[in-house]
């Protein structure tokens, strides 16, 4: 978890709207994703860390006894960082419980991310997982899944993978608009992400008829209605 922003940026805004905006929040969830219900986990304390808060890590939200954690220490490398959420809930859709996984952005430079891992940090292992995952849904080979928008990509094939073992989960994609965040670009309307999402998505290369394309949705949202 990177040290939270003072009035600015997407965790602080994600933390508002989660705290003093719940109501907003919930509706703009159940609206774009068909849900009746929406139920938000917790995050654990670290009391050592400066901000005493544990963002979900991985597939930790899960059961420990649950069959997909045990095949997920095959799909992705059980060291070095793993994926964290920024929110991690339940949402009821036609009489079912399913994951619901959140991203937040705040600013253009979050959407951009490239993979860190060395060799020895499970880099081959991740690269198999992103291959897997475009075969499953669709995307041309030789597409770059490790540069330029490797976070995104990463939460594709965690979705593929817990769609695939049998765990219904949703990926829901937060853009705040009219923040101001220092030295970064913070579009100041919702149609200001457009051209930075075309530029992800065609770079990313999913198709439109992707079999993930009703679990992956997208809210815009304002610092300040």
């Amino acid at each position: 978890m990177a040290k939270i922003g003072n009035g600015y940026g997407s965790e602080c805004h994600l933390l508002r709207y989660l705290g003093r905006h719940r109501g907003l929040l919930d509706a703009r969830v159940r609206k774009v994703v068909g849900a009746s219900e929406v139920h938000w986990l917790d995050f654990e304390f670290d009391a050592a860390k400066e901000w005493p808060d544990v963002e979900w890590e991985g597939l930790d939200f899960l059961p420990a006894e649950s069959p997909a954690r045990t095949a997920w220490q095959g799909f992705w490398p059980q060291r070095g960082t793993p994926p964290n959420w920024d929110a991690v809930g339940r949402v009821s859709v036609d009489g079912r419980l399913e994951w619901l996984l959140v991203e937040a952005k705040a600013h253009l430079e979050e959407l951009q991310s490239s993979c860190a891992a060395m060799e020895e940090g499970g880099r081959s292992t991740i690269l198999a997982a992103m291959e897997v995952t475009k075969r499953a849904l669709g995307v041309p080979t030789d597409r770059d899944w490790l540069t330029g928008y490797y976070q995104y990509c990463n939460r594709l094939a965690i979705l593929h993978f817990l769609n695939g073992h049998d765990v219904p989960a949703r990926l829901l994609l937060i853009y705040f608009f009219g923040d101001k965040v220092p030295g970064r670009e913070c579009p100041k309307v919702q149609e200001e992400w457009t051209n930075a999402l075309r530029a992800q998505a065609a770079h990313v290369g999913l198709p439109e008829d992707h079999p993930l394309v009703d679990r992956i949705h997208t809210v815009f949202l304002p610092v300040a209605s």
